[in-house]
């Protein structure tokens, strides 16, 4: 039996509307596999729990009118041009086992493969190609419904991705712009026959639709939809950077599953706000732990009790609780 997929774009360059229009289809076509392909122009796209200004070159951005916006995807900060394409799968979620990156990750290394490169997935959401970097990947829980994400580096300039985003010394060992270039690479170069971006966009989307491709497309009412997301939550202030406050104490590591900065606020012995920072995979939105914290006691044994009632591997991705717990309470082992 052929599965249909249905094909959509969002005819657009502008990051926060297509961002909106991704999450309306997530949360609003409840039923069947959508396949889209996108593009942003001079973006950075920040993880959804990321500190915007500690990721992005302030004075580099606003020199080159780059755009910053937030996603509702875990996982790091990427920038976006034109050298650049965007893949989105939505899906039934299924079983928890349905949820791992590989069921999403495969058929694109496949199609890169398909065209003679040595393609492989890698760590924790990564796509190499030729051993460089050339795709990050996230994925968003809605209900029974998922989201899978990723960056496609066909023809991207290099010199704006290093420039754009600041380094984590901790993850690339090296604050120089130079260990950024050398660890990512893009998919042109690589190719066995030439090709441009046009060709590689259909060729993703005949490759990826399958036998059971079908043009689809929004609604009028779907449209005026999108573009209230976009201007009520994509395009303000309060979501791309009013969601990094000040703390009294706060705490920075990095583990496998990822970094992880935590804030706190305290009062009294009590937690009066509290926010997790970090390029880690979370799926599901961190805000009901949150709530759930403020007011807790700041002591071990109570957040731990809170941390327990909740699904900790979709809010932390591969981030375990003993080690969200030393990254609150054992300061001395902190990164500088």
């Amino acid at each position: 039996m052929t599965i249909t997929t249905h094909y959509l774009e969002t005819g657009s360059q502008n990051p926060f509307y297509n961002l909106a229009f991704e999450e309306y289809v997530l949360r609003n076509r409840r039923e069947g596999d959508y396949l889209m392909l996108w593009q942003n122009d001079n973006t950075i796209v920040i993880g959804q729990n990321q500190n915007a200004e500690a990721e992005i070159n302030r004075s580099f951005v606003e020199s080159h009118g780059i755009r910053v916006v937030r996603r509702m995807t875990g996982g790091g900060a990427v920038y976006h041009d034109l050298g650049n394409l965007n893949y989105s799968f939505i899906t039934d979620a299924g079983d928890s086992a349905q949820l791992a990156m590989a069921r999403f990750t495969r058929p694109v290394v496949e199609a890169l493969r398909g065209l003679g490169l040595q393609a492989e997935a890698s760590g924790r959401n990564d796509i190499l190609v030729d051993g460089k970097k050339v795709s990050g990947t996230a994925q968003r829980l809605a209900g029974n419904r998922i989201l899978h994400h990723g960056t496609l580096l066909f023809d991207s300039n290099p010199e704006m991705v290093s420039g754009a985003l600041n380094v984590d010394p901790a993850k690339f060992q090296s604050k120089s712009a130079k260990s950024v270039r050398s660890r990512i690479g893009n998919i042109r170069p690589c190719l066995p026959v030439d090709m441009d971006l046009p060709a590689f966009w259909a060729y993703l989307k005949k490759t990826l639709s399958g036998s059971g491709f079908q043009q689809d497309a929004l609604s009028e009412e779907e449209l005026r939809a999108v573009e209230e997301l976009k201007y009520s939550k994509y395009d303000t202030w309060e979501w791309n950077f009013g969601r990094s406050p000040q703390y009294d104490l706060v705490n920075k590591r990095r583990f496998d599953g990822g970094s992880l900065e935590a804030g706190v606020h305290v009062e009294k012995g009590v937690i009066t706000n509290i926010g997790f920072f970090g390029d880690f995979l979370a799926v599901s939105p961190l805000d009901p732990l949150v709530q759930a914290l403020e007011g807790c006691p700041f002591r071990r044994e109570d957040v731990s009790a809170v941390l327990d009632r909740f699904p900790l591997g979709e809010l932390f991705g591969g981030i375990t609780r003993q080690e969200i717990l030393d990254t609150l309470f054992h300061a001395g082992d902190l990164e500088p």
